[in-house]
């Protein structure tokens, strides 16, 4: 049984929204139930935006992931200052390690810190640290398919944005690798 919570979440501009759609889409392509809730607002002018994704083979009944997160992937450190108690015991929390610089505080889940930034940047644009992030997730969980993915990337970026595909597929596989062998060490309170 599949039941997946994810919270994405980092400043307006990085990319939160786009990651949590191409879940969203990725998984529909799977014909899973779905849902992807943004949160706006006044986040869009520099504060921490974030979005909701929930992702099951069963109806799901509340789309709303902000205190039971299976995951949360954060992109910065008002995000992570934010977001660090919404993860479940036992959850998962991606940090990009490029921009924060501390620790997760809890001893209670897995935290992954990813170089989300500095990786994108490898690949040739530090704008796709959320692919990079999204990557990391799929590499984690295998909950969605990367060819689904990369099937959702029209849907999310417009067949207008194609000439960056490559650029998002080396950064999906890029993420997947960052995590490739991890056994989820717990971190230390």
């Amino acid at each position: 049984m599949i039941h997946a919570r994810i919270l994405c979440a980092g400043f307006g501009g990085q990319g939160v929204m786009s990651l949590g759609q191409l879940l969203a889409y990725g998984a529909m392509l799977e014909e899973r139930h779905v849902t992807w809730i943004p949160s706006y607002g006044p986040e869009m002018r520099g504060g921490t935006a974030y979005c909701c994704v929930v992702i099951s083979d069963r109806p799901i009944g509340s789309p709303m992931v902000v205190n039971d997160a299976g995951c949360v992937i954060v992109m910065n450190s008002p995000s992570l200052h934010r977001f660090e108690k919404s993860v479940i015991p036992g959850g998962i929390l991606l940090t990009n390690s490029s921009l924060i610089s501390e620790p997760a505080t809890r001893n209670d889940i897995l935290a992954y810190p990813i170089p989300a930034g500095d990786l994108a940047r490898d690949c040739g644009s530090p704008r796709a640290a959320n692919i990079i992030m999204l990557g990391a997730y799929l590499g984690l969980t295998g909950l969605v398919r990367e060819q689904s993915i990369i099937a959702a990337f029209d849907k999310v970026f417009g067949k207008k944005d194609a000439r960056f595909h490559n650029l998002n597929k080396a950064c999906l596989s890029r993420g997947a690798e960052a995590v490739a062998g991890l056994g989820g060490s717990r971190i230390a309170a």
